[in-house]
């Protein structure tokens, strides 16, 4: 099978499409694949590393006030569908897959125009803009929260499959988790994460919280504070306490987070739908603090369907202090029977086999389509 994929500007966009690919090149070894992505989003950098053919076109999202940029916007998009049209031409794929942000819109338009089968996979609660758009357009719309099939009620055919990350985090080897963090194999292990930049809130937290640490001793807290908050906050810690506490790790980055997610006990996050997959499909109890700098709040709304499921407490930026943060994870680690229960809720919600059934899909699509 021949499979254009498209999707970029953050990670959340960009790894449910390489997930998808790796499941397609597991069930076929012929599998062949081109990722088109923007020029200026992350894809541009982590789609080559991932050995994968990439080719850019210049794109970039509407703003949601008036703007002459938006007439721009509309003419880079007219832009990329004829750039779009050029690759897709040459590439002649089975089916043409898109995991959002903006770059998905030209390059799954120019494939519903030019006959090709194409599905659009939305990972939020609330569907992006350029997904509804593109709804009206594409073969299949696949979601990744059961009950979000209704904001697609213009789609000729909307399924849900989850999210192909959690498929990934499902086989990760628990013990390269531990080893990579220095850690024995009983660790219990809270694991705090900004997001991959790291989140100014949450090290403030973090920070504020550092003192209280070991009165967890059994616990092992490892802190991901994103690249450009590691200098300040390990500083801020020591500064504060003269050394950082025993059972604290704190880490710029983790390269092999499916791993480090496998060994952990409670996760401490933002809300972002990729992440809230990988950890559900783990059966990972969860404090999730939303980032309230997204499109449509989408972020709380993720985390209050994990809050409802009884998977997860929420709390909200303006309410986070170390004090709060650590009461949570004090009151969720030392109740046996309250991390069970959220254990057994976030693994209710899991689709771990989200990926195959997304290929599924594809395989259907190629297999019925006239366009050959």
């Amino acid at each position: 099978m021949r499979v254009v994929l498209s999707g970029g500007g953050t990670g959340g966009h960009i790894y449910p499409a390489l997930a998808v690919a790796a499941q397609c090149a597991a069930e076929d070894s012929a599998s062949e694949f081109l990722y088109i992505g923007g020029q200026r989003g992350l894809e541009s950098s982590i789609v080559p590393k991932s050995g994968l053919p990439f080719r850019a076109i210049d794109i970039t999202g509407f703003r949601r006030k008036l703007s002459v940029d938006n007439v721009k916007t509309v003419m880079r998009f007219l832009k990329g569908v004829r750039s779009s049209k050029q690759m897709l031409k040459e590439f002649k794929p089975d089916v043409v897959v898109g995991t959002g942000g903006y770059v998905c819109g030209p390059v799954v338009y120019a494939a519903a125009k030019l006959g090709i089968p194409t599905v659009i996979h939305e990972q939020n609660a609330v569907p992006g803009l350029t997904n509804k758009f593109l709804s009206k357009y594409v073969s299949t719309v696949a979601v990744s929260f059961e009950g979000s099939e209704s904001a697609f009620s213009g789609a000729g055919r909307v399924i849900y499959t989850g999210n192909p990350r959690a498929t990934v985090v499902h086989t990760a080897d628990k013990r390269m988790g531990y080893k990579s963090l220095g850690l024995p194999d009983d660790s219990r292990i809270v694991l705090v994460v900004g997001g991959s930049r790291g989140a100014k809130a949450i090290n403030e937290a973090m920070v504020e919280m550092a003192s209280e640490l070991p009165k967890l001793g059994h616990l092992s807290f490892v802190y991901v504070t994103g690249e450009s908050y590691y200098d300040s906050t390990r500083e801020a810690i020591a500064g504060k306490l003269g050394q950082l506490p025993g059972n604290l790790k704190v880490l710029p980055y983790v390269h092999n987070m499916p791993e480090v997610l496998a060994a952990t006990s409670l996760i401490v996050n933002r809300a972002g739908a990729s992440f809230l997959a990988e950890i559900t499909s783990l059966g990972l109890p969860s404090i999730l603090i939303p980032s309230p700098n997204v499109t449509n709040n989408h972020q709380e709304k993720n985390a209050r369907m994990l809050e409802k499921a009884g998977a997860a407490s929420v709390i909200l930026e303006p309410e986070l202090s170390g004090q709060r943060l650590f009461r949570s994870i004090q009151d969720i680690m030392q109740s046996p029977e309250r991390h069970t229960g959220m254990s057994a809720a976030s693994k209710g919600l899991g689709k771990p086999d989200s990926a195959q059934l997304l290929v599924s899909e594809l395989q259907r699509l190629a297999s019925t389509s006239k366009h050959k």
